[in-house]
Parts: structure tokens; sequence; C-alpha cells
């Protein structure tokens, strides 16, 4: 970690100028940017536990922890906050749909971080090329898109029916404000319709009563309230998380646990990660004018074994956040300080047990509202990769793997190769991409450039990801990757 040099006086920004990473303003003011960091990272890294099975206090804790590992590793240089990841919720919902465990699903997420931090030291000794030759943008945006999409039966049994009409509500809200909200209430529009359907829940529950619908807790349509905190009433204001307690219905701190086939449904994520590392790299590259490339092995391997270290206690995995991304460019402060600021500031509201019973308590509707735009902002992530390397699908190599992979992915469709065990859904649908598209890819003819033309398949010329058409970094580009 450096030792923070003070920018000017330490308390203003001079027209033009920027807190670089290694510079900090006055420690008051650092601690206020950490502050406002959390806040913007704090919507989606506790819902998507939530979704995910996992504990909320649990999952803030360890995003400051690992955004402090995260510095560590990267020297200071790449100024980012490690909040929960979005990428494993599919192969979530299969393992859980299989029948297993919040262990069951913490373990494989703990070997997928594993194989992310090994990616990242082949990378770190390789060169980031390695990445974009194995995973072109046509593909990696197959997978992020297969990913999103395969999430829509999870919203439609699960989320959905427990109480449709404040679903369809807090959709609304979500979207509406995402759009009509600008700056830092626009950046935690997810948060403010969470709160907005918490509300309206509760106000519902005091006019109207009991609501007779889907309950997942009991997996039963019930009558019952919309808000029950009957565990918040017995949740203390400090401590620890909770340790799991199946009995009691309670997710917190617990051992993971191995299973192959649990294994195999959530490793088509860490494509997810990969390239949403790229993306954010290149975009505070872009963002401080550094160059952050020789740095790109460091920052695979440190989200990864931070998603290994989280997961390992029953934590949710991590990802560098594009919402704090967003911060720095509105503050034109980039100093990591304000990040290691930030981590800390994450790692004490996570010793309140009470503040995390009362995000568990979140009804089932307001979930449903929220995560119906959410995975489908998965799904569009990948369309986003493929228009930004232009990515031909008039050309077969492109078109057909993933026209394959996309509706096996969809459709949930399994291939049986043993009694206990099978592919199915997002991982048959990434190998499926993956291995097609290197298939055709060597069988094409080479003369015919609408059968494996570089540029037609998103590469190799646009192979770094923001390049323009003449291969120089294009910054508006780049900002989108973010």
């Amino acid at each position: 970690m450096p030792i923070w040099t003070v920018h000017g006086d330490g308390k203003n920004i001079e027209p033009g100028q920027v807190v670089a990473p290694n510079e900090r303003l006055s420690w008051g003011r650092t601690i206020g940017l950490g502050g406002q960091h959390v806040v913007s990272m704090f919507g989606a890294t506790f819902v998507f536990p939530i979704i995910m099975g996992l504990n909320p206090q649990l999952a803030v804790m360890l995003s400051g922890f690992c955004t402090l590992f995260f510095l560590l590793v990267v020297k200071g240089r790449i100024p980012s906050y490690l909040g929960t990841s979005a990428a494993f919720v599919g192969g979530i919902a299969a393992i859980y749909a299989q029948g297993g465990s919040p262990s069951d699903v913490t373990g494989a997420i703990m070997v997928s971080g594993l194989v992310l931090g090994a990616i990242g030291i082949a990378v770190h000794f390789l060169g980031g090329s390695l990445i974009f030759r194995l995973l072109p943008p046509a593909v990696t945006g197959a997978v992020v898109m297969l990913i999103g999409f395969n999430l829509a039966p999870v919203v439609a049994g699960t989320y959905w029916p427990q109480d449709q009409w404040v679903a369809l509500i807090v959709m609304i809200v979500l979207v509406v404000s995402s759009v009509v909200l600008r700056g830092f209430l626009g950046r935690v529009a997810i948060f403010l319709s969470l709160l907005f359907g918490y509300a309206l829940s509760w106000i519902l529950d005091v006019v109207t009563g009991p609501i007779t619908s889907y309950d997942a807790g009991a997996d039963a349509v019930t009558e019952h309230l919309r808000v029950n905190w009957d565990g918040v009433a017995s949740a203390p204001w400090f401590g620890l998380p909770p340790f799991t307690d199946e009995a009691a219905g309670i997710v917190g701190i617990h051992a993971p646990s191995f299973s192959l086939t649990f294994i195999v449904l959530v490793l088509p994520g860490v494509i997810a990660l990969i390239a949403e590392n790229a993306g954010h790299v290149k975009a505070v590259a872009e963002i401080t004018e550094t160059d952050l490339d020789p740095m790109m092995g460091r920052a695979l391997a440190a989200d990864g074994f931070a998603t290994a270290i989280a997961t390992g206690v029953g934590g949710s995995p991590t990802t560098t956040y594009a919402e704090n991304i967003g911060v720095m460019a509105a503050t034109r402060v980039y100093s990591t300080a304000a990040y290691a600021a930030a981590g800390v500031i994450a790692m004490l509201l996570g010793f309140s047990p009470k503040f995390g019973a009362v995000i568990s308590a979140t009804p089932g509707g307001v979930l449903g509202g929220i995560t119906v735009v959410l995975y489908g902002i998965i799904g569009l992530l990948g369309a986003k990769i493929w228009n930004e390397n232009g990515v031909d699908f008039g050309n077969p190599l492109n078109l057909m793997p993933i026209a394959a992979g996309l509706i096996i992915a969809i459709g949930d469709t399994s291939l049986q190769f043993t009694d206990t065990f099978s592919l199915s859904g997002i991982a048959l649908g990434t190998i499926v991409v993956i291995v097609l598209y290197h298939l055709c890819r060597v069988i094409a003819p080479k003369s015919d450039p609408g059968h494996g033309g570089g540029d037609a398949a998103g590469g190799p010329r646009r192979a770094d990801g923001p390049d323009g058409p003449d291969g120089e970094s294009d910054p508006e580009r780049v900002r989108q990757l973010a």
C-alpha cells in the first residue's frame, strides 16, 4: 500500500487537475469520499447476496476486507472497490434447483475464484493478449448474455409470484428512477427502489393485512405478512454476522462444501468476471491517464483470490464495481486512500447483526421487481460487448455457435452423462459456444472473409476491447466498458 502524498492544500482541487491514485486530500475529506464510495456500492452489494441465498451483512463486511486485499495486490495503483458480483447468480440458481445448499454454493464459487486467480497469474507472466485470444468479444458477449437470460425462470417462478403487484410497481419505479435521476441518485437507483418497495410492502401490511401467495421460505402458498421482522427484533446491534443455523433458517458464516457437478455450473461466471475486470482496468487507465496494462494480471488475480477468501467463510463472490468508477469520474478524486477508507467503513458496518437482519427481511415481491430488471441488464451487457467490438452476425462463425449456446442456456437444456453427473443451462451453453467457436475458426476457409475474417469475429483488430477502428484508444468506448 502506498504512502499517499497530500494533493495541494489537501482541501481544494484546481480546475483541470485531479487527485491521483498515489495522492489524497485531508483525511477528513478522504474518509468522507470513502463513505460516498460505500453508499455507491451498497445497493448491489447487499441485494445480490439476498438473491443468492447468502448473508448480506457478511457480504458487506467482506467487501471491505477484499477491497483492502485488492489494493495491496495491485500495489495501490488501481483505484477500485470490490463489491458483490452477479456473475454467478445463474449458476447459483441452478445449484439450488438441484437441491444444493449455501455451502455448496460457496464451495463452487470458491473454486471459480481460485481458477480466476490462476488465470490472473498466467496473464501477469504471459500478457493480456492471452485472454482475448481465448475469449474474443463474440464469445465473451455470448457467455455474459446467457448468464443473464438464463435467470428469467428464477424471477417468474420464485420472486414475482410472492407479490406480483408490488413487484410490478417496484420494477416501474426502478426503471423510471434510473432514467430520470441524475448524478449520485441515479447511481443508487437500485437502493432507492428497494427502500421504496420495502416501505410500500409495510404500508400494505398495515392497510390491507396479510397476503395469500407463494412463500419462498415455506415453498408453498400461505397467508403471511409481506414484511416479517421477527429476526430483526432478536438480532443484537453489535457483533459478528451470524453463523449458519439450518434448523432456524439462518444463513451466515459457514464452511464451503465441494461438488464437481455444482462447480461446473458456476465456472462460466469466471468468463464474465474476466471481461468485467478487464473493462474496468481499461476504464480506470483512461480516466487516470496511466498505463495499467502491466497490472491487468494482478487485478484478475486479486479479484479471484478475494472471491476465494470471501466464499471460504460463507461470503459472496466479488468483482470491481463500475458504480465507484463513476464516483471517481464525477469527483475527480482517484485516490486509493479513499478506497482504503471505504473498505474500513464497510467492515465496520458489517459488525451490526441487526443491520443484516433488516436487509435479509426484504420482501420477496420487492426482489421480484428488482431482479426482473437486474437479470435483464446482465444479459444485455453481452449485447453491449458485441456492439462495442463490432461483432458481425452476418458471419456464420459468430452466428451459429452463439445461437446454439444461447438457446441451450436460456432453455436450461441438459446433457446427461451418468446418473450423478450432467451438464445443463449456463455450463452446457458456455461449453457449446467456446468449443464450437474455436473449432469453426480452425476449420473455416481462410480465403472466405465471410467465414472467419478477423474483424467480423470481433478480433483480432479489436482484441483489446476499447480500440477504435484505427486501432487507437477511443476514450468514450473505454468509459462505456465500465
